[in-house]
């Protein structure tokens, strides 16, 4: 936990002249100093408090660059931004804060250090160091961020009801940081979360959804999602997941919990990928279950059409936390709808029509389908662990093979509208929908190839039956 090497760069150095010119007290300050302690190494990211104007400060820096750099200024927060190759510096004036009940935005006043030390949301991003001549390279650290850093520790600097209650944004960021860090949350402060649970109410959706993000994209996402689970912070914004867990039985047979299925299947598929919508096709693949959940006598526990359920419920999700309504939601809809599609062409029996439509249905993303049904594995029987992968492997080289004869993957239908329009005395309509839908399936069913000329004789086939007339 060596600092000097930090201390050596070029750029502390000339903060450190420019702020003793000003007569302006200056510190590096939260991410930069408790990530460089962890790594050894330099984060791009470096945050900037100084006692006076952070924006005339900053102004002053970008001068002594060659040319002169942009500064990006936001009154609103009183902060500067400065970005060269190699960082990105954000100036800001030492501050301290008052907060209403009802809002997590502060009440802001010029302050010391010591006061925007208090602010900080932990102990770890509280620690700062002096840039200042007469003491420069001195760890300031009133909190014992340093110890907590070893002892691997979320703790708050002030008291954790105060500091949840005054920004209950600051719950999940906890959260966030023990997942990110593999630290755990200190008890008293893991108390305060749930005891303030219900000040996560009045934080904006886009701010929970932001940080969610973040634990989804941790190595390990099921750490964070336990903890959020626990302090009863998951079913304030996520019930459709919370309602999940639980195992019933009914007449000696019982189902398992959905929900730690769920986040175990999150952190399989964390493993493979980075995808962002992927890792949410996951969390969400069985969010149907709790809705169609029911009990058979003849064949014990059912959850029929979850899949269809659960793409549906996506799009109330989607909107509720402010996610994009576009692609993304498309890409999570069909992975969910289509997740128990694979499962169902294991049997030799599985004919190339439903293979294909599997590929036409799926298109580019039947990679990412399979990678989540592999990862659906969660048995802890290592036989049947391997014998299902065997079977998913079984099916995409199937797949593989109708799809290197048949090309339906990426399927334009050979005919299209112009051509039938330009053969029949037609206009634009209904039975050129007809035309084309019949030839698409015809395809998918392996009547025809998928090839121009047998679409085209299947086109004329098609005509004469529907009594259209011929161009000359």
């Amino acid at each position: 936990m060596n600092l000097d090497k930090a201390l050596q760069l070029p750029i502390f150095k000339q903060i450190s002249k420019v702020s003793k010119n000003r007569n302006q007290r200056v510190f590096v300050i939260g991410g930069f100093v408790r990530d460089y302690l962890i790594n050894q190494s330099e984060p791009k990211d470096i945050d900037i408090v100084t006692e006076g104007s952070g924006i005339e400060l900053a102004e002053e820096i970008a001068k002594m660059f060659q040319p002169k750099l942009k500064v990006s200024v936001f009154k609103r927060f009183g902060t500067a931004m400065i970005k060269n190759d190699k960082y990105d510096l954000e100036f800001v004036g030492a501050r301290k804060e008052s907060y209403s009940p009802d809002s997590r935005k502060p009440f802001v006043e010029n302050g010391s250090l010591e006061d925007d030390q208090k602010r900080r949301d932990f102990t770890v991003n509280a620690m700062a160091i002096s840039l200042n001549e007469t003491n420069y390279g001195e760890l300031i650290d009133p909190f014992n961020g340093k110890e907590d850093l070893k002892s691997k520790i979320i703790r708050t600097p002030l008291n954790p009801d105060i500091t949840y209650s005054d920004d209950p944004l600051r719950m999940i960021r906890a959260i966030r940081f023990a997942t990110q860090l593999g630290f755990s949350i200190e008890k008293e402060s893991f108390e305060a979360i749930k005891r303030n649970a219900e000040r996560f109410d009045i934080l904006s959706k886009e701010r929970i959804t932001d940080e969610f993000n973040k634990i989804l994209m941790c190595s390990t996402p099921s750490v964070g999602l336990k903890l959020l689970y626990e302090t009863k912070l998951l079913e304030r914004f996520l019930p459709e997941l919370t309602a999940l867990q639980g195992i019933e039985e009914v007449e000696g047979q019982t189902h398992k919990d959905n929900f730690y299925h769920t986040i175990e299947v999150v952190d399989n598929i964390s493993k493979k990928t980075n995808k962002l919508w992927l890792r949410w096709a996951a969390l969400l693949h069985d969010i149907g279950k709790a809705k169609t959940k029911r009990f058979d006598k003849n064949i014990g526990w059912t959850f029929h059409s979850h899949e269809f359920v659960g793409s549906k419920m996506a799009v109330t999700i989607f909107k509720r936390l402010r996610l994009p309504l576009g692609d993304s939601l498309k890409y999570v809809q069909k992975l969910i709808q289509y997740s128990s599609r694979p499962i169902s062409l294991i049997t030799d029996e599985a004919t190339d029509s439903a293979l294909r439509r599997l590929l036409f249905d799926a298109g580019d993303d039947l990679e990412d389908l399979f990678l989540l049904c592999k990862s659906d594995i969660t048995t802890k029987n290592e036989k049947k662990q391997q014998q299902f992968k065997r079977n998913f492997d079984y099916v995409e080289n199937k797949i593989k093979h109708v799809e290197e004869k048949d090309q339906i993957r990426n399927f334009q239908p050979p005919i299209t509208g112009n051509h039938i329009m330009q053969t029949f005395e037609i206009l634009e309509g209904r039975q050129i929908g007809i035309i084309k839908e019949a030839i698409k399936e015809a395809i998918l069913e392996g009547i025809i190839k998928n090839d121009y000329n047998n679409s085209y004789n299947y086109m004329l086939e098609l005509g004469n039956k529907l009594n259209l007339k011929r161009k000359n």
